[in-house]
């Protein structure tokens, strides 16, 4: 008797450390009546989920790289090297952490050089709005390698001055580079 109480307590400690059923593999998703799977449209993660350990709603903790570094505006106008080394820090977060297309960027790239070209006095607003954009693809996406583009973007907003939307725009120009 003592026996069989055991090895129920070891068995619910194993499944205690087992994720929930739907996660365990095995099955897959179950057919309707026409035989179709269900829902499962493939894609993996979908970003964090509430009510899980650790940081990013993973178990364990998140194991991707932490957030994106912030971008020096001011080192950003004066130094073209600097310049091209967040073009590659970018990048190279981009191939680790998202699955973000070259036809989002380049989308993104064009309302930035449109932006640019604006005329003075509407230069500011449409910069705002190419944030709201980038924004807008960061959330619909899961960009989040992009954040430092979107906290860099304020910035430039922020100060309202030619060279460095201009700088700003380089930095995308030299990303989408990089990434083909």
């Amino acid at each position: 008797m003592a026996e069989v109480e055991e090895k129920k307590t070891e068995e619910r400690r194993s499944n205690e450390n087992r994720p929930p059923r739907e996660n365990r593999g095995g099955g897959g998703p179950r057919p309707n009546e026409r035989g179709e799977g269900r829902g499962d449209r493939g894609g993996g993660d979908r970003g964090p989920r509430e009510g899980r350990g650790g940081p990013g709603g993973r178990p364990g903790g998140d194991r991707r790289p932490e957030g994106p570094p912030e971008i020096d505006l001011e080192k950003l106008i004066s130094d073209s090297l600097y310049l091209d080394n967040q073009a590659h820090v970018v990048v190279s977060r981009m191939r680790d952490m998202d699955s973000g297309t070259k036809s989002q960027l380049r989308r993104l790239y064009n309302a930035v050089r449109r932006a640019t070209r604006a005329p003075e006095n509407e230069r500011q607003h449409e910069f705002v709005m190419v944030r709201a954009r980038l924004a807008y693809t960061i959330a619909r996406h899961s960009l989040r390698s992009l954040d430092a583009l979107e906290r860099l973007l304020l910035q430039v907003t922020r100060k309202n001055d030619t060279r460095g939307y201009e700088r700003f725009r380089d930095l995308f120009e030299a990303i989408i580079a990089y990434n083909e």
